[in-house]
């Protein structure tokens, strides 16, 4: 395996990964929640999609051809709470991770080495990518950070609870070297 190859399968790994903690927040959410907004003037989860989605739609739409901030973007639009019900927010959701899949998916080697641009600054793709791959790692964060504030004590850790790091090494050692 080539080492382009590899970079492309271990990001494909890394965006699910930040999907997968979005989508295990939202399941535990009700349509209300989505528009919970913390004090202060922090985002709200449904900001945070439309946010997210936005930005994926904008930056992977002919990600090797165009600049990923596409004329038809109101970024300050995303900022702004529409009170969409779960469902639109998770449709939008999902579109987006598609659209960036799908491109993901298809690249080559040879594109990573591409020249992409992003408001007009020129990235090579590979470095695009990876300043996506932290965006939505952030943003990923707020939205189970936010969950997690909503839920309180009902949380159930995504990762490895506090207190279990140890279990969690024995668990995956076994899994190891039963595999």
């Amino acid at each position: 395996m080539s080492i382009e190859t590899a970079f492309l399968q271990s990001v494909i790994k890394r965006f699910q990964y930040y999907k997968e903690l979005g989508d295990k927040t939202f399941a535990r959410l009700e349509d209300k929640d989505f528009n919970h907004q913390p004090d202060g003037e922090p985002n709200s989860i449904a900001i945070i999609i439309q946010h997210v989605s936005g930005n994926m739609i904008s930056r992977w739409t002919n990600f090797l051809t165009e600049d990923g901030e596409k004329p038809w973007r109101n970024r300050d639009g995303e900022f702004i709470s529409r009170l969409l019900t779960k469902q639109q927010l998770l449709e939008m959701w999902e579109k987006s991770w598609i659209c960036m899949f799908n491109i993901l998916e298809n690249l080559t080697g040879d594109d990573l080495l591409k020249t992409v641009h992003i408001r007009h600054e020129p990235h090579v793709a590979l470095d695009a990518i990876i300043r996506q791959l932290s965006h939505y790692s952030y943003h990923a964060g707020q939205i189970v950070y936010i969950g997690k504030m909503i839920e309180g004590e009902k949380w159930i850790n995504l990762s490895i609870a506090k207190g279990k790091s140890e279990e969690f090494n024995e668990r995956k050692k076994k899994e190891s070297d039963a595999g």
